[in-house]
Formats: C-alpha cells, sequence, structure tokens
C-alpha cells in the first residue's frame, strides 16, 4: 500500500535533518537558507516490527521483508503559504497529496540557525502553519460552495451536501481544523473530493536540543500543552542524534551511539510506529521458507481484502484463509505442530484480520 506521511514544518526546524534520519533510500539536501527543499523528497522507511524478526527466526526464511510506509519530505512552508509566498502553492499540493503529516517543530535555541519569525515560540510556530492550510483549505471550500448554491434549484438532493460544506466554511472561519469536526461516514462525501488539508491526521515532533532529549524543555512542554485538545501524538526528539544514528552502518556501532545517550532505541523507531497506528494500519505476516514478511492493512479490513495486498487475484478468487496468531505461532515455534495442536484456524470471506495474524491464502485463479 502505497502510504504517505509528509513532513512538514517552517524553514530550519529540522525537518530534512529528520527525512535524512528516517529515510533508507534517499537523502534531502539540508542547508541552512530558506526553499532549500524545493520538490519533495520521497523516502520507503522500514517499518520496525519485532515479531517479524521473530518469525524469521523460527522459519529460517531465504529472505525477511518488513513492511513500510512512505515518507516525504516537503519544504519548509512560510506565513503567507495559501497566497502563494514562498512558492506556497506548490508546497501545499504535495502536502494534499499525503496521506498523514508529521510537524515538525523548534523546540531548541541556537543563534547559528536563522529564524524568521522572532524568539523561539513552538505554539506560534504551530499556528502559523495551521493557519495556512485552514486558509487554503477555506478557498477550496468556498469554491465547492459557491459551485452547489448554484446547481441547488435544479438538484435539490444537493442541499444536504451544501448544509455539510456551509458547516467546514464557519469552522474553518473560526481558525479550527476539520479533523476536529467528528463528520460521520454520512458527511465526510462532501467534502471527499476536496482533500483538504486540515482533515489529514497529524502528529507533532518537538525538535529539542540534546540536554533536552529524555526530559524535554520549557518549548515541548508548552506544545504538548497547545495540542492536548486535538489528541495528537507528540514525539520528543533530537533530529541531529537521529540522523547520526541513521549514518552509522553496523548494529554494533548504533547500539553503542545509542548506550552512550541512554536510548533504549532510536526515537525514529517510535515516529515511525506512532505514524502506522495514526494512519490506522495493522500487520499480518506470511511465514515460508522463501521468505516471511509483513503486511500492511487497514484495520477493519476483512480477509479477501488483506489477500489483495497481495495481489488482486487473490480477492478475485478468494476461497478461505488458514490463520494462525502470532502469540501461538510463536509458543508451538512452528506452522506444523500448531497445525497438529489445532491452532490453526479456517477462516472464511467475513474474517477480520487482526494484527500480527500469520495467514496463508486459497483461491481460485
Amino acid at each position: 500500500m502505497a502510504l504517505q506521511v509528509g513532513i512538514v514544518g517552517l524553514p530550519n526546524v529540522g525537518k530534512s535533518t529528520l527525512f535524512n534520519a528516517v529515510s533508507n533510500n534517499a537523502k534531502a539536501q539540508a542547508s541552512n537558507y530558506r526553499f532549500c527543499t524545493i520538490d519533495p523528497n520521497i523516502g520507503l522507511v522500514d517499518v520496525p516490527d519485532a515479531r517479524l524478526n521473530k518469525l524469521a527466526e523460527l522459519v529460517v526464511p531465504e529472505r525477511i521483508l518488513p513492511t513500510t510506509i512512505e515518507f516525504v519530505d516537503i519544504a519548509g512552508l512560510v506565513r503567507g503559504a495559501s497566497k502563494g509566498e514562498g512558492l506556497g502553492n506548490k508546497f501545499l499540493a504535495n502536502i494534499r497529496e499525503v496521506d498523514a503529516i508529521v510537524h515538525v517543530i523548534r523546540c531548541f535555541e541556537d543563534e547559528n540557525i536563522l529564524r524568521e519569525e522572532g524568539p523561539i515560540n513552538p505554539v506560534g510556530d504551530k499556528e502559523i502553519i495551521d493557519t495556512e492550510l485552514q486558509l487554503k483549505d477555506l478557498e477550496s471550500v468556498e469554491k465547492k460552495h459557491s459551485r452547489c448554491e448554484k446547481l441547488l434549484k435544479m438538484q435539490p438532493t444537493i442541499k444536504v451536501e451544501l448544509e455539510v460544506l456551509a458547516r467546514v466554511k464557519a469552522h474553518l472561519e473560526q481558525g479550527k481544523n476539520v479533523r476536529e469536526m467528528d463528520l460521520t461516514k454520512e458527511e465526510l462525501p462532501a467534502i471527499a473530493d476536496l482533500f483538504l488539508l486540515t482533515a489529514k491526521k497529524v502528529m507533532y515532533v518537538a525538535n529539542v536540543d540534546e540536554a533536552s532529549l529524555h526530559t524535554g524543555n520549557k518549548f515541548s512542554e508548552a506544545l504538548i500543552e497547545s495540542v492536548k485538545g486535538e489528541g495528537a501524538t507528540v514525539i520528543v526528539m533530537n533530529n541531529n542524534i537521529e540522523a547520526q544514528i541513521s549514518e552509522l552502518e553496523s548494529d554494533e556501532d548504533k547500539q553503542m551511539f545509542l548506550e552512550e545517550y541512554q536510548l533504549k532505541e532510536p526515537g525514529l523507531n517510535r515516529l515511525i510506529r506512532s505514524a502506522y497506528s495514526l494512519l490506522n494500519l495493522i500487520t499480518y505476516f506470511t511465514a515460508g521458507v522463501q521468505e516471511v514478511r509483513a503486511w500492511t492493512i487497514i484495520d477493519g479490513w476483512k480477509a479477501p481484502q488483506a489477500a489483495s495486498v497481495i495481489h488482486t487475484d487473490f480477492e478475485k478468487g478468494f476461497i478461505k484463509a488458514e490463520v494462525i496468531g502470532y502469540d501461538d505461532f510463536v509458543a508451538y515455534g512452528s506452522e506444523a505442530k500448531c497445525r497438529e495442536v489445532g491452532k490453526l484456524r479456517i477462516e472464511g470471506k467475513e474474517y477480520l484480520v487482526k494484527d500480527g495474524d500469520v495467514m496463508h491464502f486459497r483461491f481460485n485463479v
């Protein structure tokens, strides 16, 4: 599944540094001047999952394939971006294409790194980005609202859609994000074609100085307090340290580095897992001698839908799924033993796949 998470923020907050650390196949240019990144850089990121490695230990396959998420490094937005300031329209178009947003916010002081907005102010920085996205969304909603008003006499059924658009418009005019509206499934189609920026799920990265890595600081605390009402995740990390860890080649060197900074794991692992969860994704596995592989699906998918991510023919010709719970697979050590003790289940088309299921699909060509 080509799911994308866009990394956004004001210039020089550590976005591209974070992207360089998080990406395993692309490096963004990270320089200390405005609009360094113009076209979005895209990096394919492995989702860390200890379960995959455990299954591989038991099965001993020829290859191990983790599931992935695409991270997109979007150039720094600025005040006035919604009106085209600083190539703003291009940047906002890039955000429109992603499934979720990671908003990087500067929570450190450093006189050597340029800042155009005055003293460090994480809450103010967040509000600048929010405002630009809200203004762009308002523009989109107003255009569609105007079109619907003209069509109302000829298409009376459009009244419901018009009412939803009016509510969204009023919400944005109050300086609020669409994701806070909790629109119903019946109401969402009214705005689905607009791909509204503030309707996207968001998480925050508080980029702190090295001294605040474990404790946070007054800036990160202010940010956390300001987003409480959103129910959003805030991850406190030092992007420079994460970039250094990612550049180390051996696992031994990475472990020594982590121990030096008293870290159990890279902050990136938390970020990637949180992004995965933010998109309401779960993982199921296939495990055989050729490969042990993790597959990404949306929580709530039934077995035929889950099979489709392997190949569309699997969904079309679905017959049944052989399912072993991850804990059972590990406890008994193999598919054969699970089958022997009755821990392998046969599930049909209505089965809701669970996170961690080890599956094998039967289908007709």
